[in-house]
């Protein structure tokens, strides 16, 4: 009993679980006082054994609302059940960092953000993709992402050449909202796309492209809102921002030095 009181002291100095500490602390006191006498009337009993029921329902309903592993890690899958259109149907500001970007830019996806983000006044897409003329990075993505898949479905430079057309085409459509795209020339690993990020309801969709897959849509990826970890929004906020700050502007003219080979 002694060791279980001296054991509370951590906790509290940690300030966990403090309310399971202190019915703990109170159920342990009229345990003795109802052992040395009958000081404790019925009623206080009661009140104490409601008040144990009661901590048992909060902490099982906190647990519920605690999000599982399957509900932040999952693979482009996870999209089938949520299409990422669907996504942007409310959204007003997007970002997007991809190599390619093939996956995300999509004619289907970029059409969704002109017809929903880019349509609204204050609506805002930023995107970042590797530089084509970086004639080096682009050559040994090309190669990581080739030899990392079991069945690679299209070549990375004709995918990064269809994608920056779309995206050059995109910058010349009329739209109320703002649309801008620059050009890296290093490939830091991973994919970002962020939905509203600077919104409490924002959420962030981070996906790692590790050394094998089986195909691309069996990645894994991370999604985050400011509610499962504050720390890691802001960290993968920062992350897309940095990568932005040291991005280059596309020059004027549409003259990319396109290379059919690997």
């Amino acid at each position: 009993m002694v060791r279980k009181l001296i054991g509370i002291g951590p906790g509290l100095g940690g300030l966990r679980r403090i309310e399971s500490h202190a019915v703990a602390a109170v159920a342990l006191a009229f345990t003795v006082l109802s052992l040395i006498g009958e000081t404790v009337t019925d009623d206080l009993r009661w009140a104490v054994v409601m008040a144990g029921i009661g901590l048992l329902v909060h902490r099982g309903a906190a647990a519920e609302t605690r999000p599982s592993a399957h509900r932040l890690l999952a693979d482009r899958r996870e999209f089938e059940e949520t299409p990422l259109q669907h996504r942007l149907r409310t959204a007003q500001e997007v970002w997007v960092f991809a190599p390619s970007g093939a996956n995300m830019l999509s004619s289907p996806h970029c059409d969704a953000l002109r017809r929903y983000v880019l349509n609204r006044e204050y609506g805002a897409v930023h995107v970042v993709v590797l530089d084509p003329n970086a004639t080096e990075t682009v050559a040994r993505t090309a190669h990581w992402f080739s030899d990392s898949l079991d069945f690679s479905s299209r070549k990375f430079t004709q995918s990064l050449d269809a994608v920056i057309g779309r995206l050059e085409a995109m910058a010349r459509w009329p739209h109320r909202g703002e649309f801008s795209y620059r050009l890296l020339d290093h490939n830091p690993g991973f994919s970002l796309v962020a939905i509203d990020p600077a919104k409490r309801t924002g959420t962030l969709i981070v996906e790692f492209h590790a050394v094998h897959n089986e195909s691309s849509a069996a990645r894994m990826h991370l999604t985050l809102t400011r509610s499962i970890s504050a720390h890691w929004y802001s960290y993968w906020m920062d992350q897309f921002q940095h990568i932005w700050r040291n991005a280059a502007e596309p020059a004027p003219s549409t003259g990319i030095d396109r290379r059919p080979s690997e």
